[in-house]
């Protein structure tokens, strides 16, 4: 088996495509793996086939539905309003519209594209560092997973067996550590960065003269999140027919509001069936080797060797860190969480450890890739939103990730964050 990640992992570093990457890791192997290829022909099938994948497609669409329909703007100029007054107010307007729009997306570079190119010419005309404003983007683009609803989680719930409802809820304080962490991180360094700390801010510009205007359009667009979460968290609805929901509601709303034509419309649909297609083709190729190393018993065998190796589950959730820290630099986001999940998931189990607080650390640990050179994906679709170069970036970009980092170790650490649902 040994022989079967290495191959993975040299496939991935030369840049194959990562749902052949895995497939080509079995196949290349099968003799040694005990794998009949003519046995795996309906893997891919049955590994997307499930009801509660189908929330994927339909949560990129309604990110795309509302991105298209100026959902970012609107969001924007509703956190200016509220919480403009306040000193440096622009980044904490980032963090909060960052965190709105990642309750509709469940993406993070999504919400990093789509919150860069709205806001930040505007914090870059109040007088931030145009590397600064990149960073802080870039960071704040982890709330799109962190705040439910989450394509990673969904992922993880699907392949592990953890409730997605359960996932969804425990995400909720996590997402607010992290928020809470970058905007800390936020006051000390507006400080420095502004001329006497100060925004320079002319009222009859950018974000806050569409305040008004757009009011009604963000009111509606947040009640997204109250739709797909009460709907979920009431019983009303299960993730996937929360999904379906938001996706009609997504429609109704912008085709209302005339902000998005017909045929624009039939173009987001499109637009959406791009990354879904992705996403799935890579669930259904990990599979595959998902069910040879069931077969041949490496999830076992891992939990029995990291039993002996750590007698304190302190230390084995520090050791998991340390390692998914490293995969996430390395491996795509969903990709990461494919292999990884059902891999420790029952080490976890065996020290005692709550599946779904041990999701949530997983699944937070590994989007911190997104910020983590060199697959980073976050860094890069920030710079070219924010139209920086990366090293200017760089500069600014410790900061946040020390936040970040610092977020994932009260996660870690302190369960209740992620339990805090059992309370009530």
């Amino acid at each position: 088996m040994t022989v079967t990640l290495v191959l993975l992992l040299f496939l991935l570093v030369v840049g194959t495509p990562i749902a052949a990457a895995f497939a080509l890791s079995v196949f290349l192997n099968a003799d040694q793996l005990n794998i009949w290829l003519d046995s795996v022909a309906s893997i891919p099938y049955d590994g997307i086939s499930g009801f509660a994948l189908l929330a994927i497609p339909l949560f990129i669409l309604v990110g795309e539905i509302m991105n298209r329909g100026g959902l970012a703007t609107s969001l924007a100029a509703l956190a200016d309003r509220a919480i403009g007054r306040i000193r440096a107010a622009f980044g904490y307007v980032m963090i909060v519209a960052s965190a709105f729009l990642g309750a509709i997306t469940g993406s993070s570079v999504a919400t990093v594209a789509a919150i860069g190119a709205t806001l930040g010419p505007e914090m870059v005309a109040r007088g931030y560092p145009r590397g600064y404003v990149a960073a802080l983007n870039a960071a704040a683009g982890l709330l799109g997973v962190l705040i439910p609803p989450s394509i990673p989680l969904i992922i993880y719930g699907s392949t592990v067996g953890v409730s997605i409802t359960q996932l969804f809820l425990a995400t909720i304080v996590p997402g607010i550590v992290m928020g809470l962490s970058l905007a800390v991180v936020h006051w000390f360094r507006s400080r420095r960065l502004l001329k006497d700390g100060v925004e320079s801010r002319d009222d009859d510009q950018g974000i806050a003269r569409m305040a008004g205007n757009s009011r009604g359009r963000a009111v509606a667009a947040l009640f997204m999140p109250v739709l797909v979460l009460g709907g979920i968290y009431g019983g009303f609805f299960t993730p996937t027919e929360a999904a379906a929901a938001a996706c009609l509601y997504g429609i109704i709303v912008v085709l209302l509001q005339k902000s998005l034509k017909p045929s624009g419309l039939v173009e987001t649909f499109y637009v959406a069936v791009l990354p879904s297609a992705a996403i799935l083709l890579i669930i259904a190729m990990t599979g595959i080797l998902n069910r040879a190393l069931v077969i041949n018993q490496v999830p076992q065998e891992l939990a029995v060797y990291m039993s002996g190796l750590f007698s304190d589950p302190l230390l084995f959730l520090l050791a998991v860190n340390l390692l998914l820290f490293v995969v996430g630099m390395f491996m795509e986001t969903n990709a990461a969480v494919l292999l990884m999940g059902p891999l420790l998931a029952p080490s976890a189990v065996a020290f005692g450890i709550d599946p779904v607080h041990f999701a949530i650390v997983v699944v937070t640990n590994i989007e911190i890739g997104l910020l983590t050179p060199p697959l980073a994906a976050n860094l890069y679709v920030a710079a070219r939103a924010n139209n920086v170069h990366l090293l200017e970036m760089l500069r600014h970009f410790g900061w946040f990730l020390g936040a970040a980092v610092f977020a994932l170790a009260l996660i870690t650490y302190v369960p209740a964050f992620s339990l805090w649902y059992r309370i009530f």
